[in-house]
């Protein structure tokens, strides 16, 4: 079945953060917190799908209080950081919220994220990803991880569903 035909049943999106939503590096600063770079044009797509009523949650080993800061503005959005069994978290948060796995999208980007993966309807990731996942996903993004890897899957399930560039497409 091509992924395409996947991308109906999508109601929900799961994100890993390094390598993702950010492009994998880390900045350590002189008091020790860890810093990484996002990309607005993702940022946007989450927002985005959030408001038109998707679910969308980050299940991530890494922590830093910036990596919660950057989505704190994002209504529904559910940050689970420093996971250390991604699986376990998965089937808690679609209990939680009383989803099926079908119906998720799960876009990570190395090994950490490989048995997290195969239990979603669609597996994702992003150009850069390591081969391991490149060879479960369902559909590698042109695009690398915190370049815009989120946006192109996010944009593909909106337009399928007839969600992307409504009339509050404009607004933030």
């Amino acid at each position: 079945m091509d992924y395409k035909d996947k991308l109906h049943a999508i109601n929900t999106f799961i994100f890993d953060f390094d390598g993702v939503l950010s492009d994998g590096k880390i900045y350590v600063q002189h008091d020790g917190e860890q810093v990484r770079a996002t990309n607005v044009k993702d940022g946007y797509a989450l927002q985005y799908a959030l408001r038109k009523g998707y679910h969308v949650a980050v299940i991530s080993g890494g922590y830093a209080e910036s990596m919660r800061l950057r989505y704190k503005d994002f209504p529904g959005m559910e940050m689970f950081l420093k996971v250390r069994d991604k699986v376990e978290m998965f089937h808690q948060y679609l209990a939680q919220h009383q989803l099926q796995s079908e119906n998720v999208l799960v876009m990570g980007d190395d090994i950490p994220d490989y048995k997290m993966m195969l239990l979603a309807g669609v597996k994702s990731c992003p150009a850069d990803a390591a081969e391991e996942i490149k060879g479960i996903a369902d559909y590698v993004s042109h695009r690398p991880g915190g370049n815009g890897a989120v946006r192109d899957i996010i944009e593909q399930v909106l337009k399928l569903h007839g969600k992307w560039f409504d009339e509050d497409a404009c607004l933030w």
